[in-house]
């Protein structure tokens, strides 16, 4: 690498922040991603996730079906220059159903900013996801929401999030009133109050500011609610340790903002303290070694990949975490699972599904590869290295439905949509080894339901879904102890043994279906070289107990 380059990379690692948005469904999360991409710049006009007859949507919500019910059902990546930093953002699906397309976009980041709705406090999903986060010692913010409503107490929410989450809370803000008499926020690193002004629109910058926390003014103006808030300041400040850069960058401690997203108010604050506080791409642990962001070789990781992002054209996006080096459109690259050679030239950069053609990219960044079929989740792209990164999570499905097409005519439309959206990670697709009607494995039930309107919508194919009777699910390897070949024929034994109960998933590997737990302990009582798995991980079949938890 030429020292010029060397150093450019470098200072291009340093200017990246990539982070994705976290919360429980309906707290806000979309709103606020729509609210930061306006006070970045990147776009001028919101659109509003509620209003479902308008012509405006947010942005980051572009499939039909999230239109239609006002959900995020799937993640989106948006890149935006603010402060003479580049920020990736990923804004993820909310619902439960959706967690796995959540859990793999978090390896690909390197904070979270979570949301909280100040009415609800802490709710399942936040805890779930601060989980992943948590074992995987990612930084986290936290923005408490909706503070133009009626809402909890803010000592109440700071106790709950301490105590719930198991980690230090740091106000950077705190409010002034709350509903109706909502005043405004105590900015108490900048020792200022920012007023709260509804109904906001569009990025000003102009919110009135009064200097100094103890300004006489703001007891005039805001009376008992400034009073209370003063005391409220002055009992978190006593209780709550002082904000610890190490400690936050280890996922131990997390600074916390309130304000309002859908009124444009608190955003600033998050948005300046994501440049300042997150960090820059840090190294990535691979199988063979740990890979540093500002190594000479281009190195990168599929975290997620979406069909049909253009319906016209009935695309395939494989999104990539660039991990290493300098990308540069058209150059070489191989896959490390299988050799295969790729040299991309319209590899893109997004606003969710607008897109733009992308002449290079560092560490930190997300790249979207068109490819068809090549490239799987959890494939490494390097410049020649045999490198494979860890820890994409695959988890065994809950629910399961046999999927058959409405009209025979349309089987090869069912087949070919079922392969993309199961390359997707959208749904799970099983083929049973003894031949039979595809199986599909979920979370929950709304993935089934997304799955069916896709086909029809995307892939004109209308699909019967009906129950399976299958519970319990596992992937299945062999560990003999005498070798490859030992294994690879126990294993072989074990599937030829029980193949009217065993499927392959998408990349083929075999897991078996159960209907009760029961058989599940017996099965492994009477297998014992054969391991089941409840996590399935791209690089083999790793099972990851941190994520589990």
């Amino acid at each position: 690498m030429l020292p010029d380059l060397a150093t450019r990379t470098a200072s291009e690692v340093r200017r990246r922040r990539t982070f994705a948005i976290i919360s429980h469904p309906d707290a806000g999360k979309t709103t606020l991603t729509e609210k930061l991409l306006l006070f970045s710049g990147a776009i001028q006009i919101a659109g509003s996730v509620k209003a479902r007859k308008a012509s405006r949507h947010a942005t980051s919500d572009w499939m039909e079906i999230e239109k239609q019910r006002g959900i995020s059902v799937a993640s989106s990546v948006m890149q935006m220059e603010y402060r003479g930093s580049v920020i990736n953002l990923l804004d993820t699906p909310g619902h439960q159903d959706f967690s796995e397309d959540t859990y793999r976009v978090l390896t690909a980041v390197d904070a979270a900013l979570m949301v909280i709705d100040a009415a609800n406090g802490v709710e399942p999903q936040t805890r779930r996801l601060l989980q992943v986060c948590r074992a995987r010692g990612t930084p986290i913010l936290t923005f408490v929401n909706k503070m133009d409503r009626e809402v909890k107490a803010p000592l109440d929410l700071f106790d709950e999030i301490e105590r719930e989450l198991g980690m230090g809370v740091v106000p950077f803000t705190w409010p002034v009133g709350m509903g109706k008499v909502f005043g405004g926020v105590l900015d108490l690193r900048r020792d200022q109050m920012r007023v709260f002004a509804p109904g906001e629109q569009r990025a000003g910058g102009d919110e009135e500011v009064i200097e100094g926390l103890h300004n006489p003014v703001l007891a005039a103006r805001f009376g008992m609610n400034y009073e209370q808030a003063e005391g409220e300041v002055q009992l978190v400040r006593e209780a709550a340790p002082a904000f610890d850069e190490a400690a936050f960058l280890a996922g131990r401690q997390t600074p916390m903002f309130f304000g309002s997203a859908i009124n444009n108010f608190g955003v600033q604050e998050v948005l300046d303290a994501l440049v300042d506080l997150a960090p820059p791409p840090g190294p990535k642990p691979a199988l063979q070694r740990t890979v540093q962001p500002v190594e000479e070789k281009f190195a990168g990781v599929v975290f997620k990949i979406q069909a049909n992002m253009d319906p016209a054209h009935r695309d395939r996006i494989a999104f990539v975490r660039v991990a290493a080096g300098h990308f540069e459109r058209g150059m070489r690259l191989k896959v490390a699972r299988n050799g295969k050679e790729l040299r991309p030239n319209t590899v893109v950069s997004f606003l969710s599904q607008r897109r733009e053609l992308l002449e290079e990219a560092f560490a930190g960044d997300i790249i979207g590869i068109p490819n068809h079929g090549v490239l799987q989740l959890g494939d490494t792209l390097t410049e020649g290295e045999a490198l494979q990164f860890t820890g994409l999570p695959f988890f065994a499905p809950e629910m399961f439905r046999s999927v058959e097409v409405a009209d025979p005519l349309r089987t090869k439309q069912l087949r070919a949509g079922l392969t993309q959206l199961g390359e997707e990670g959208a749904i799970q697709v099983f083929r049973p080894v003894a031949g039979g009607v595809l199986l599909l494995g979920a979370v929950g039930q709304l993935q089934f339901e997304v799955v069916a309107h896709r086909l029809e919508h995307e892939y004109s194919c209308k699909a019967r879904i009906t129950p399976a009777r299958y519970n319990v699910a596992r992937w299945v390897t062999c560990d003999t102890g005498e070798g490859a070949a030992a294994d690879e024929r126990e294993l072989k034994r074990f599937i030829d043994g029980n193949s009217h109960r065993v499927a392959l998933d998408a990349v083929d590997a075999p897991c078996v279906l159960l209907e009760y737990a029961g058989e599940l302990r017996a099965m492994q009582e009477n297998w014992p070289k054969i391991r089941f798995h409840a996590l399935r991980e791209h690089a083999g079949l790793v099972f990851q107990k941190q994520l589990e938890g």
